[in-house]
């Protein structure tokens, strides 16, 4: 192993045991990392790139995955105290020494890698005692140095917060965080922007960009997303099914990729300015499972004129915030505040803005998941806030939501089959027997084979579950699919396949869309109209040139100019848009200024605050 290492891994070979038999997951997968040095590991969902973090830190499913063969050699320690080990030797009782405090992991989804039952702070207290061997009184006074670290604001009360409590930018934060408690030498970032809109995904790579030159780090850092590779990374490394096919440093690769694979893989990413004088959304290019270009002919489709689909007006929701001994009620934050818009059969309307702004909780309270203060919302002219659970049961067969968090809106003990066909099953539209074939073509049709059926969640990537997530949603045939982030754990590849499907869907069967997303270039792709929402309101809307081409308002002006490009040449000229970064309040394009009892908070909400009793 060369000295100027720190990890370097020869000839990898991981199977795994299906009961259709042992699959080859690496192939003689070899590189390396040096001290410091940022290494992007990219490819299609499925190529390896996950697979082989959770080598490096022997994660593999016990009793399923097993490294067959090559080595994993890490050196510990720095000058006259380094010592090389290879880690695929390492018992698993031993390898909890390296664990934390030699390599970190940042794993795809917070939610699910966080403890939903314990508080922020224990599980950061728990890896500091772990790795650090504090005392607990020691860990709590660092956890707290911890949070704040990562830019969480008011870390003290963050501490005594539950995961679900937490925006998904604040979860990654945490996920961080403790990824961070040992001071590893090497991190291994597996998507850890994937579901994070463009905004916090800046100050997400800025902060581990921070931290990686305090520490003297190194970093493999897992994605789909070039843009970011062309951000972040020294050197990138191309997966295509196991293997490794090609690996050059980032203005090489990019400036000229060898490898067929690697020219359709850039060939397919969305850049943002790419629709000009486009009338409707189009296809996107993409890259089938053999690596060759997805033709992308297709009609431009107009939404249909006359009654709209779906009309909301006013809508208001609230949470109450507690605090306390006795949970007194202390401020309420303004999660959605006088929201109104209209939706047009065959329609696609994006909704666009930072974490927290009131994307997910508008589109959740259109379906009545979370019930309004205030507000209408009329489907096809009949009133959904206040209908009766029977009403609202033979409406929502109509309308589905494609959920941001894949592996949580599955149930990890039911078969994806299965979940594909309780829709139907409920709604007593086939047979279990007829419901399970259909389960079978939806899986199909999403780009996943129909043995895939009888596996459970957790044997698939992430891009494979929001791709089972899609196939559910159009089980029922529904006229409008609330989609909450549908393609953001997507790679580029997939991306493609699945926007195309929902545009040959949109086509066929009129289907009208609330596209809820952080990827600018994605949203230019496949909108008509985009409203852009921030601190719970909706400041600008309009049709999609005029707000990619021309936007009004200051904040879609710096939220456009966040957007990461896929050319290393734009590295360092991203603007990241903290709130605070703009004038207050700046809620509306008259801007009505905001009562004084509201304060604003991280994460984009407005909290009232109400004086205690």
């Amino acid at each position: 192993m060369a000295e100027s290492n720190r990890l370097e891994v020869e000839d990898l070979v991981v199977e795994i045991s299906t009961p259709q038999g042992v699959i080859r997951a690496l192939d003689g997968v070899s590189f390396s990392v040096k001290p410091g040095e940022t290494v992007a590991l990219v490819g299609e969902s499925g190529s390896g790139k996950s697979m082989t973090g959770l080598s490096i830190m022997q994660l593999l499913p016990r009793g399923v995955g097993r490294i067959a063969r090559g080595r994993v050699l890490y050196v510990s320690g720095d000058g006259e105290n380094a010592r090389t080990i290879d880690l695929s030797q390492v018992p698993a009782e031993e390898f909890r020494a390296y664990r934390g405090s030699e390599i970190g992991m940042v794993f795809q989804e917070p939610m699910s890698c966080l403890n939903p039952v314990y508080t922020v702070g224990y599980q950061l207290e728990e890896a500091l005692v772990a790795n650090r061997r504090m005392t607990p009184g020691e860990a709590r006074s660092q956890a707290e140095d911890e949070l704040r670290r990562v830019g969480i604001p008011d870390p003290a009360r963050r501490l005594n917060e539950y995961p679900h409590q937490l925006s998904g930018g604040m979860r990654q934060r945490v996920a961080i965080a403790i990824a961070l408690c040992g001071r590893p030498k090497l991190l291994i970032a597996d998507e850890p922007t994937t579901a994070l809109d463009v905004t916090v995904q800046a100050q997400i790579l800025d902060l581990i960009q921070r931290l990686q030159k305090e520490d003297d780090m190194s970093v493999i850092f897992i994605t789909h997303d070039m843009g970011v590779v062309a951000e972040i990374a020294d050197r990138v490394l191309v997966m295509y099914k196991g293997q490794l096919v090609e690996q050059a440093e980032t203005v090489a690769l990019f400036k000229a990729p060898q490898h067929p694979y690697t020219q359709k893989l850039l060939k397919a990413v969305p850049r943002l300015g790419s629709m000009k004088n486009e009338p409707a959304p189009r296809k996107m290019t993409g890259v089938d499972g053999q690596g060759n270009e997805v033709a992308t002919n297709s009609k431009p489709l107009l939404p249909k004129p006359g009654m709209p689909l779906l009309e909301v007006n006013g809508l208001t929701k609230r949470f109450e915030m507690r605090s306390g001994i006795f949970h007194q009620v202390t401020g309420r934050l303004h999660a959605v505040e006088d929201v109104s818009f209209t939706l047009q059969p065959s329609e696609t309307l994006s909704v666009v803005g930072e974490s927290g702004c009131g994307k997910s909780t508008t589109g959740r309270s259109i379906l009545q998941l979370i019930k309004p203060d205030s507000g209408s919302v009329k489907f096809e002219g009949s009133e959904i806030v206040g209908a009766s659970t029977k009403e609202l049961d033979k409406l929502r067969c109509k309308m589905q939501i494609i959920f941001q968090d894949p592996f949580g809106s599955l149930n990890p003990r039911v078969t994806v089959g299965k979940a594909i066909a309780e829709p139907i099953v409920l709604h007593k539209l086939a047979t279990p027997k007829q419901a399970m074939e259909q389960a079978v073509e939806l899986l199909r049709k999403v780009g996943l084979s129909p043995d895939m059926a009888d596996r459970f969640p957790h044997a698939f990537s992430g891009g494979q579950r929001q791709r089972i997530c899609i196939a559910r949603a159009l089980a029922l045939n529904p006229k409008l699919i609330i989609a909450d982030e549908a393609v953001s754990a997507l790679d580029v590849s997939i991306k493609a396949q699945v926007l195309n499907l929902l545009l040959d869907l949109q086509a066929e069967f009129g289907l009208s869309y609330l596209f809820i997303s952080h990827d600018m270039a994605t949203v230019e792709q496949v909108s008509h109209r985009i409203a852009v929402m921030y601190l719970g309101e909706i400041v600008e809307i309009g049709p999609r040139a005029a707000i990619i081409e021309n936007p009004q308002h200051p904040y879609t002006q710096k939220l456009l100019s966040a957007v990461p490009v896929a050319d290393p040449s734009h590295r360092g000229k991203r603007r990241p848009v903290p709130v605070g970064d703009l004038p207050s309040p700046l809620r509306r394009p008259d801007y009505v200024a905001v009562p004084r009892c509201w304060r604003q908070v991280a994460e984009g909400h407005l909290v009232q605050e109400v004086p205690p009793v």
